[in-house]
């Protein structure tokens, strides 16, 4: 008897014909993956004697966002801060030192359901089922025959390459996985790297203990199917129905949508004053062409991805009074005060300042460019032609003419 499961192909699960699903493969985009990945990178980082946030910026990524677990970065970046940590450090093993810090709660929502899984099976099919949800480029492939079960992991970002780090990480998060949900005792049949041993194995060791297996021809884990079969001392059965529900509430199928993808760059983008339809593009690995294409195929734009996503951050700003108006405006990517508060009066009928003082009555978040602020508000509309000079409330003006900020 022998069992396949790969997520990697295109004819995987019902959602084979979906374009979505095609993503990497049909599209040539490049995939992604969510800051998570680089969990306790930072703390890992300075018991090295590394600069973290350096490497991180060297690599294009922003080292302020790391705490925000579920936000999309471009896999190869996480690959390539953790190939340039292991060659600052000297460290062949960085990848397996950090699978160390590693917990089933890093997987985020998802942890939540795998908890709950009836038996290690269960669970691991279902986390190969949804690797979307953190990782794009992983690719994890299950086997069974003659009573032994082997779990391949793979790395696919588009062209080939020595990911050794990352691998690494890979198979020692699901060797942790594992032996969490059979016993902190629990040993493998074996761990097999394609890459040659540490230069230092003991950490190697103590994750894995002695049968671990390199310059072989797979990266993954081997163990006795029956292995599979044990129960999941954690889970609740009547838990299980709603962790389900739960799943379908916050995994769609396949990969994320264009305009996903897009909003998740530009919120990623737009602080480092350098969001625009080209960078993103290049995040994407397609031109400028194709994510206008794609953005109307889903029936919308890059300016009003770029207005929505500005919208619902300025939103949370100016309520939150702990940045000044001037903050606000340069991490919404506008040229000037002036102009965020001009924007901000024309899409929620409001000043900034206003918005901030009156957090009871603010408008609805569908509220449209024109139109006037909810019932019983105490301000009425802004005339069509304001006096010219200083609105109360707002920042100093600026000369400049009145037009969207520079990003388009």
């Amino acid at each position: 008897m022998q069992t396949t499961l790969w997520t990697g192909e295109t004819h995987f699960f019902s959602v084979r014909d979906s374009p979505l699903f095609i993503w990497g493969h049909t599209w040539g985009v490049k995939p992604l993956a969510r800051y998570a990945a680089l969990n306790n990178f930072v703390e890992l980082g300075h018991s090295l004697g590394l600069d973290p946030a350096r490497l991180m910026r060297d690599v294009g990524l922003d080292p302020a966002s790391i705490g925000l677990q579920d936000r999309w970065i471009p896999a190869e970046a996480a690959v390539e801060v953790l190939e340039r940590a292991a060659a600052a450090a000297d460290r062949d093993d960085l990848g397996l030192a950090l699978a160390q810090f590693r917990r089933l709660s890093h997987l985020g929502p998802l942890s939540l359901v795998l908890r709950e899984e009836p038996d290690v099976r269960s669970a691991l099919l279902l986390l190969i089922r949804h690797q979307h949800m953190y990782n794009e480029a992983l690719r994890i492939r299950l086997t069974e025959q003659s009573g032994i079960a082997t779990v391949r992991v793979a790395l696919d970002l588009g062209y080939p390459g020595d990911f050794r780090q990352s691998s690494d990480l890979a198979v020692g998060v699901l060797h942790l996985l594992i032996q969490g949900f059979i016993s902190p005792g629990w040993r493998p049949l074996s761990v097999s790297f394609t890459h040659p041993p540490p230069r230092d194995p003991r950490v190697c060791h103590s994750l894995f203990g002695p049968q671990v297996r390199f310059d072989a021809d797979f990266d993954g884990i081997s163990l006795y199917t029956k292995d599979l079969d044990t129960a999941n001392a954690m889970a609740d059965p009547t838990l299980r129905q709603y962790t389900q529900e739960l799943l379908g509430d916050i995994d769609t199928p396949g990969a994320p949508t264009t305009e996903h993808r897009v909003r998740e760059l530009v919120e990623l983008l737009l602080p480092t004053g350098r969001c625009s339809v080209e960078q993103v593009a290049r995040s994407l690995g397609v031109d400028r062409r194709t994510v206008h294409r794609r953005l109307d195929d889903d029936g919308t734009s890059f300016s009003a991805v770029l207005d929505d996503t500005r919208a619902e951050l300025a939103q949370h700003m100016v309520a939150g009074r702990r940045q000044s108006m001037i903050d606000i405006s340069e991490s919404l990517g506008f040229a000037s005060p002036g102009n965020f508060s001009r924007w901000f009066r024309k899409r929620f009928g409001q000043s900034p300042s206003q918005w901030r003082a009156e957090p009871t009555s603010h408008p609805p978040p569908d509220h449209q460019p024109g139109d006037p602020p909810p019932g019983n508000q105490p301000h009425p509309p802004p005339p069509d032609n304001p006096p010219p000079g200083k609105q109360s409330g707002d920042p100093p003006p600026d000369n400049q003419p009145h037009h969207p900020p520079l990003v388009e």
